[in-house]
């Protein structure tokens, strides 16, 4: 007998087709049996509730920050919650495999406000191999993908400085890289706002996209510029793509800022002309308005050069302290895209030091306007009391870029939802329902078929998954049930940690991993690894 029948219930299969009307087995982990209506009669489980539901493959989230969160708080219920079951993690060029001792040390400081920093975690590994393996064996809710962090990969061998690397460092970053593929990594990303991986230059990140090329990977790219410059930054990226082969997965591709506002056309009007070139490129967005990042990025790239110690040195150097205002307020900092900063757009979302927490939710306009002192004295304030480690919303995004950008037929789904800072963005709880229930049956951006396959086939393809992201007989049984009716995001800034209506059961690989709306425990996931020798992930 087999372990679930999900009986008489419509089917989104992700490959963007109609619907259709189905009897599915699963058994063993796996969809067993796809069969019409009334055929199966028995199991150990039936799931009578096709009335209401619909059933679809597990959500994929392309851009997640939950290096540490899948091991700290292994449930994942904000992802979980929300449908997912796959996970793409080691965004934004900076994570913690492979790396060694002092490069650890670093980037557990500089990325504090994306993941935190938890002092009670052995962090037992250095290669990327050893960190797949301590995810499967600490035992997972979802199954999570891992790219290979260029920005940690530079750390590791050229240090903080802002220079360009050496043919020698190059060559080793390169031999580092291929290792890293070699035991499962699915590509690269880049974080080409945050130092040390922004002082790359085109030609050192084309030498390592030879390689991810080689292995059948994909390059994902924070690009140098979400503001002023972001058409050319997204067309560097093309260029790399265009030269070395390797397919380019635009991540969080948005068009934000005042001088950005409803040029999102011209955006994909780029990747439209490089696609009938012959390149491979697929994007991913998440479906708000405010960008999410540390504070400690709005600094010019020059103030980060040497390191975290180095950077809160100069924030106490008058000198440095002039150059830095005259960067953010009057020259446009590179750390913030090229643009002024405009400190009422700036709120903070998540502090370290408990000290600070009076803070969170305010801009720092509104702050300053409190206390009767400059915007970025408040700024370089938190910085320091904070030790770098403040995260911030920016609200910086336009609707009309953000609707644009999603009807592209290379869209797909991300969070980039920072689950560590208290309280996280909402979309790190609420993005795959927002997309079916705002976007989809309130507005009719997509219809729902189609929004099924932007967060499940499509990716699947992306990711290269042999088994995932549709429903046939065979694929590994990562399943959600929702009602089409009702589903929706609850996740607002204010009250953030939200579950989502209508998202009543998931199961990842054949376990029930949300039980009519409650987590089971079950920790089915696994860390999901790219064969070098088939380039398919599994």
């Amino acid at each position: 007998m087999a372990d679930l029948l999900i009986r008489d219930i419509d089917v989104i299969d992700g490959t963007g087709g109609a619907r259709y009307r189905a009897d599915v087995v699963v058994d063993g982990g796996r969809i067993a049996e796809i069969a019409a209506p009334g055929t199966i009669t028995d199991a150990d489980r039936i799931l009578d509730e096709g009335e209401n539901l619909v059933l679809a493959p597990g959500f994929i989230d392309m851009h997640a920050h939950s290096d540490l969160h899948l091991l700290t708080h292994p449930g994942h219920f904000p992802k979980l919650s929300q449908g997912i079951t796959t996970e793409v993690i080691g965004q934004d060029g900076l994570s913690y495999a492979p790396i060694d001792d002092a490069a650890l040390a670093i980037v557990r400081r500089q990325i504090a406000g994306w993941n935190g920093n938890p002092a009670d975690l052995d962090f037992d590994w250095r290669t990327v191999a050893q960190y797949l393996d301590r995810l499967d064996t600490a035992g997972i809710t979802p199954n999570a993908a891992y790219l290979v962090p260029q920005g940690t990969l530079r750390l590791m061998v050229v240090g903080t400085e802002k220079r360009a690397a050496t043919s020698a460092e190059i060559q080793h970053m390169r031999l580092i890289l291929r290792q890293a593929l070699t035991e499962g990594a699915v590509g690269m990303s880049s974080g080409l706002t945050y130092t040390p991986g922004m002082y790359a230059d085109t030609s050192e990140l084309a030498s390592l996209c030879e390689v991810v090329a080689e292995f059948g990977g994909f390059y994902a790219p924070h690009t140098r510029s979400y503001g002023a410059g972001a058409l050319e930054a997204y067309a560097e990226m093309i260029e790399l793509a265009r030269r070395t082969g390797v397919a380019l997965h635009l991540t969080h591709a948005t068009m934000n800022f005042g001088e950005n506002r409803g040029r999102a056309p011209e955006f994909l009007a780029l990747i439209d002309a490089a696609l009938a070139d012959g390149c491979d490129i697929t994007l991913d967005t998440y479906p708000y308005l405010p960008g999410s990042t540390t504070l400690s990025a709005l600094l010019p790239s020059w103030a980060m050069s040497g390191g975290p110690d180095a950077a809160l040195e100069r924030l106490t150097d008058p000198g440095a302290r002039t150059r830095i205002i005259e960067d953010v307020n009057v020259n446009g900092s590179d750390g913030c895209h090229g643009v002024t900063v405009e400190w009422e757009t700036i709120q903070i979302s998540g502090v370290a030091n408990p000290d600070l927490e009076q803070y969170v939710g305010r801009t720092l306009a509104e702050i300053a306007t409190t206390e009767a002192r400059p915007p970025v004295e408040v700024f370089f304030d938190l910085l320091t009391r904070d030790q770098l480690a403040t995260s911030i919303l920016q609200h910086v995004g336009h609707e009309e870029n953000v609707r644009a950008i999603m009807r592209h037929s290379r869209h797909m789904g991300g969070t980039d939802g920072l689950l560590a800072p208290p309280p996280p963005p909402p979309r790190a709880w609420g993005t795959f329902p927002r997309y079916l229930g705002h976007y989809t049956r309130e507005l009719g951006v997509l219809d729902l078929e189609d929004c099924v396959h932007h967060c499940t086939g499509r990716p699947a393809e992306r990711l290269r998954l042999r088994d995932r992201g549709l429903i046939r007989p065979g694929y590994a049984a990562d399943l959600v049930l929702f009602d089409p009716a009702t589903v929706i995001d609850t996740a607002t800034f204010d009250e953030p940690k939200q579950q989502a209506h209508g998202i009543p059961y998931v199961l990842v690989n054949g376990e029930f991993a949300l039980d009519a709306g409650k987590p089971t425990g079950h920790r089915a996931g696994r860390a999901l690894r790219m064969d070098p020798a088939t380039g398919q992930t599994r």
